[in-house]
């Protein structure tokens, strides 16, 4: 019988809030009565280097405490981007927030301009990692939208937790309908050549 285990990497800039994100996703995984292991590093730069969390989710034993073959990878800048998306699978899942990744190195990445998108929303960035959170909880399914929403309200700042949920819940809005439109290009594109 094989366990499935999950190699999750969030990367940005200093200040972007993915640290918070990979704990909030690791918590989230402990309430789905998953194992978890969730590591983090920072460019010497802090605030506006380059910064990762990884997340490793696990049915069973988690075996090696680091990420090595990435399963899904959000790259919310482009140093990020640039920096560690080297080992992600073959069929992997890439998110980026065309925002402020521009040159992206497939074609098949889940594009979608999260930052811009909370701004416009919020009328700040503030919320970007959880926006980001609720489109990979979305785009992916690694862990339930029930545990991650008991897991932001749990670590957010108290007084918060509602317009976090509402961001959450944004950015699983943002997935559907990037989805929606990926699925309708594909159908434009099969009609176009038969």
């Amino acid at each position: 019988m094989s366990q499935t285990t999950t190699e999750i990497r969030l990367a940005g800039s200093g200040g972007q809030g993915l640290i918070t994100g990979g704990i909030i996703l690791a918590e989230a995984a402990i309430l789905d009565h998953k194992n978890v292991v969730q590591s983090q590093s920072y460019g010497p730069e802090a605030r506006g280097g380059a910064s990762r969390a990884e997340i490793i989710i696990a049915e069973g034993p988690i075996f090696f405490p680091k990420a090595t073959w990435v399963d899904i990878f959000l790259a919310m800048s482009q140093k990020a981007c640039d920096q560690y998306s080297f080992d992600i699978k073959n069929d992997g899942i890439f998110i980026v927030d065309t925002t402020y990744v521009k040159q992206i190195p497939t074609s098949s990445a889940v594009a979608i301009p999260i930052s811009a998108a909370t701004r416009e929303k919020f009328g700040k960035e503030l919320f970007s990692n959880i926006v980001a959170l609720g489109v990979l909880c979305e785009a992916c399914k690694v862990v339930s939208g029930k545990a991650l929403k008991a897991a932001i309200s749990h670590r957010v700042p108290k007084g918060t937790e509602k317009i976090n949920l509402e961001a959450f819940t944004f950015g699983q809005k943002l997935a559907r309908e990037a989805q929606k439109n990926h699925n309708e290009a594909d159908s434009e594109a099969i009609a176009a050549d038969t």
